[in-house]
């Protein structure tokens, strides 16, 4: 861990706001119902939030240039915090809507700045380890964050406080830690067409990924809290959606490198599929059922990403990974703006069991463009495809700081 040393820092504040960021999503959508906030209006509030997060994605590395790390850093999570403290103080649908276009773009370049600081900060033997430290602290954060809504309640002042008073703490490391101020990363042109061109398959799933994903984690409270759920068994219940998503992340993904990637994608999203409609017809209000089985919906859901990332890259020349991680990203956020939309408005409509409905027939639309594709397309030759990596979606950065830990432990250099 001594080649860690220089970015426990680092590590700490990225520890802080991830667990503030998961925090936020499902108070919102606890918050907002008790507001008496339709579900729309809270699937819109998610929406806002992913566009915040994207725009902050093509503007975060202007600023880096400009000002520096440290400096970026300051201003973003002084920002994010005063909006926290803004939604308790002006509980309002259409202010909320906004402040969330604006904690997503803060949450964006912090996520990018600290991602940057860590790639920058590492060499290549401690990457590997530095990437398992990151992952770990986000799986932590996010899980242990969802039970500070049952100890400090939705009601009042004090959890949005508490969610302001984590943001502002991040600073601390930050600012008192190392003063290197790193190069800001290069910035990638969208090349959509070409992407989509090299994968259709790989741009599709990302779609799929954001589209589902973002309306379970913004959406799923309000399900929760419909079929009489406690604030404790929300808390557990989105907690499994997470601890699930990391289960068959790299037995899926080890699978992968065995076999045509699109047949592993087609596997774990038919899965999902399938529990997503046995929630929808037979979970009912059982507690246990809704548990077990969002566990499962989440362990075959939440790898698509990093399947789909792993796909296109097999397509991949050398030094197209970075391109080709920020259109994914593109095709993830315009999924993530999308989902929550479209969930909360058919749950409005036709009922709770609406989201589970939603995320089954977009799987089905996926399973059957994917074996389409597996039709026409022979699959990636086994000595051309890379190593699965698992990936967050928190910035672009990640990948590339994932792709050189990949590399290292393959020995295989630059590809």
């Amino acid at each position: 861990m001594q080649s860690l040393r220089p970015l426990y820092p680092i590590l700490t504040a990225a520890g802080i706001l991830l667990a503030g960021n998961g925090l936020q999503g499902t108070l919102i959508a606890l918050r907002g119902a008790q507001e008496g906030f339709s579900p729309f209006l809270i699937g819109f509030m998610g929406a806002s939030y992913f566009a915040g997060f994207f725009f902050g994605c093509m503007v975060i590395t202007h600023m880096l240039r400009a000002v520096g790390h440290i400096r970026v850093f300051a201003a973003l999570a002084a920002i994010a915090a005063s909006m926290t403290l803004m939604l308790v103080l002006v509980v309002d649908p259409v202010v909320w809507i906004v402040l969330r276009f604006i904690v997503g773009f803060c949450f964006s370049g912090l996520f990018t700045v600290m991602e940057s600081w860590i790639n920058s900060g590492i060499g290549n033997e401690g990457r590997a380890r530095a990437l398992a430290v990151y992952r770990i602290i986000d799986l932590g954060s996010v899980t242990l964050s969802q039970f500070m809504i049952p100890l400090f309640g939705t009601d009042g002042f004090v959890i949005f406080g508490v969610m302001a008073i984590m943001i502002t703490l991040s600073l601390v490391p930050v600012s008192l830690g190392d003063r290197s101020n790193p190069q800001p990363p290069s910035e990638v042109a969208l090349d959509v067409w070409g992407v989509w061109r090299l994968s259709p398959v790989a741009c599709a799933a990302s779609l799929v990924a954001g589209l589902t994903n973002s309306a379970f984690r913004l959406v799923g409270p309000i399900y929760a809290q419909g079929i009489g759920l406690s604030v404790s068994d929300v808390a557990i219940f989105i907690s499994l959606g997470v601890i699930g998503g990391v289960a068959l992340q790299y037995p899926l993904g080890s699978l992968s490198d065995r076999w045509d990637r699109r047949m592993v994608l087609l596997i774990s999203s038919g899965c999902a599929m399938v529990t997503g409609i046995v929630i929808a017809l037979f979970a009912g209000s059982d507690r246990i059922a809704n548990f077990v089985l969002v566990t499962i919906f989440a362990a075959f859901a939440l790898p698509l990403y990093s399947l789909a990332a792993a796909h296109a890259n097999d397509n991949a020349g050398k030094g197209e990974f970075v391109k080709i991680a920020a259109v994914l990203m593109f095709f993830y956020s315009i999924g993530a703006v999308i989902g929550p939309l479209a969930s909360s408005l058919l749950m409005e409509q036709y009922g709770l069991s609406a989201l589970f409905v939603f995320s089954s027939a977009v799987y089905a639309i996926f399973v059957a463009m994917t074996a389409y594709r597996m039709r026409i397309r022979g699959p990636v030759p086994k000595s051309q495809r890379g190593r699965f990596t698992a990936l967050l979606r928190t910035s672009p950065v990640f990948a590339r700081l994932a792709q050189r830990a990949s590399e290292r432990k393959n020995g295989d250099g630059e590809r």
